[in-house]
């Protein structure tokens, strides 16, 4: 399973031709219509084309979705397994995912517009990683007994919460979804989980998959539709316990909104970045810091979080190293997203299209010099594909609006520091705090400058460093909580503690 059995273009296109779409939302175990029977065009950014009709699920759905969750939570059917039984369910989930996995990631292309390479070369690898690691940590995670003395027995607990509610972004859409739904399975809570309307497949097919492995009906919940009616309506329910969600600030201030309105639900968010690379003079190797900071900002689009998308370079090699990237920048093969030698895909749909070129439009206005792309592009796919190529600004100030403002397209902005001390400032002179990178081989500077640095994480010579082992999360208006490692099943369950006098 892997990049290795998608060998051209045109076999790629028979192959996607032959693929089940699934537009029904998943409910108590069973495909089932949206109650109002309203259904939304799902649209290819690809070449614009409408793939299938998705249930839009509203209020009504969201309510049985909930009830459904909760029936099964207080039943007891997963949430009072033990852990190895819980364990070898979710083994069988993983096992059936990897078995699927060039179908996912055929879905995955088609749905959000990223290239094939990137589909079945990282994503689905990430999320069957992802599935294992949490379906192996349920029997592994104890619990505490406090320093109490002879005369009492404290005991604290870890417990499920209970009904979990997940809302997940279009950019990966599978692995989103997996560093969320994982660990809440793991901890025996049930689940309901509302994908990106511009990305529902592979949600929908994973849900078929988790039936097969046994997972109960009613413990994993899909719910296809719009942020303004389902994602809405799981954030006011008062009987959702947990809402978890990634996607815009905008949005994730409204979750918190509704909470107050509703149930005080705990609400954790992770909404996004404005990631700082810093590149110091002393940077040991700058063609491959440079490679590092055009891929990874070029990557699936430019549509992540951690978008390396303010390249701050100090003085002494700005001219040198802007020079690489466009370099590298420049050979980035842009098209078809099926097409196994593309790069760099659709974006996810003509709003986001539109978004992107508003924001460079508004980088030439306030005076930044666009030195890379900046236009639309068209691939023999049709007027309607979404294709922006790599797009660079240089001599951008940190007050612009490119620098300040998550674009969430291929644009980079090109920032000078006359130090590194200026350098650590422009970097955390943003409202955000996701990520953040640094190159040097000066060793004391990159423990101070990490140190530093107002990030969740922070990567040193190298960027998006780590694995699902290491937390992942931000400061500031990046959010709050943490996806992987054992820190994310934090937002998933209860500490009780227990006095016993003896």
């Amino acid at each position: 399973m892997s990049l290795a059995n998608f060998v051209d273009l045109t076999s790629v296109q028979q192959r996607a031709s032959q693929l089940t779409l699934l537009g029904q939302a998943f409910i108590d175990g069973r495909f089932v219509d949206a109650q109002s029977g309203e259904t939304f065009d799902n649209i290819s950014p690809r070449d614009g084309r409408v793939l299938n009709q998705v249930a839009s699920c509203q209020a009504a759905d969201v309510d049985l979705a909930v009830k459904a969750a909760r029936r099964a939570f207080d039943s007891g059917v997963w949430a009072q397994r033990t852990p190895r039984e819980r364990k070898k369910v979710l083994l069988r989930f993983a096992a059936l995912f990897e078995q699927h996995m060039d179908e996912l990631a055929l879905l995955e292309t088609l749905d959000m517009g990223k290239p094939i390479s990137e589909s079945a070369g990282f994503d689905v690898h990430a999320v069957l990683d992802c599935l294992q690691w949490y379906a192996e940590s349920c029997d592994k995670l104890y619990d505490e007994v406090a320093p109490s003395g002879p005369a009492a027995l404290g005991l604290v607990t870890r417990e499920a919460i209970g009904v979990v509610a997940a809302v997940t972004p279009w950019n990966f859409p599978m692995l989103m979804a997996m560093w969320k739904v994982a660990p809440a399975l793991a901890m025996g809570n049930s689940v309901i989980l509302k994908p990106a309307e511009q990305s529902p497949l592979t949600a929908l097919r994973i849900a078929q998959l988790a039936a097969e492995a046994g997972i109960p009906a009613g413990v994993f919940n899909v719910l296809p539709g719009f942020g303004p009616t389902a994602g809405k309506a799981l954030g006011l329910h008062m009987d959702v316990d947990t809402l978890v969600f990634t996607g815009s600030g905008e949005v994730g201030k409204l979750f918190l909104q509704y909470s107050g309105q509703s149930n005080m639900k705990r609400v954790w968010l992770e909404c996004g970045g404005k990631t700082p690379n810093i590149i110091l003079n002393d940077c040991r190797d700058l063609e491959k810091a440079a490679t590092t900071a055009a891929r990874s900002m070029f990557f699936n689009q430019g549509e992540v979080c951690v978008a390396p998308s303010r390249l701050i370079v100090e003085a002494g090699i700005r001219a040198e190293f802007v020079a690489e990237v466009l370099k590298v920048a420049r050979a980035i093969n842009v098209g078809d997203p099926l097409d196994p030698t593309t790069e760099l895909g659709a974006m996810v749909d003509a709003s986001q299209l539109q978004r992107v070129l508003g924001y460079i439009d508004k980088g030439v206005q306030e005076g930044a010099q666009l030195i890379l792309g900046g236009e639309r592009v068209k691939h023999g796919l049709g007027a309607e594909g979404y294709y922006i190529p790599p797009t660079i600004f240089d001599n951008v100030s940190n007050d612009m609006t490119i620098a300040r403002e998550e674009i969430f397209g291929p644009v980079l902005s090109v920032i000078t520091a006359r130090d590194h001390l200026e350098a650590l400032r422009i970097a955390n002179d943003t409202p955000y705090g996701l990520a953040a990178s640094l190159w040097t081989a000066d060793l004391s500077r990159a423990h101070q400058m990490a140190r530093g640095l107002r990030a969740g994480s922070v990567w040193v010579n190298c960027f998006d460093g780590g694995d699902i082992s290491m937390p992942f999360g931000g400061f500031k208006q990046s959010g709050n909580g943490r996806d992987r490692s054992l820190h994310a099943l934090d937002k998933y369950s209860e500490l009780k503690s227990t006095w016993i006098e003896l």
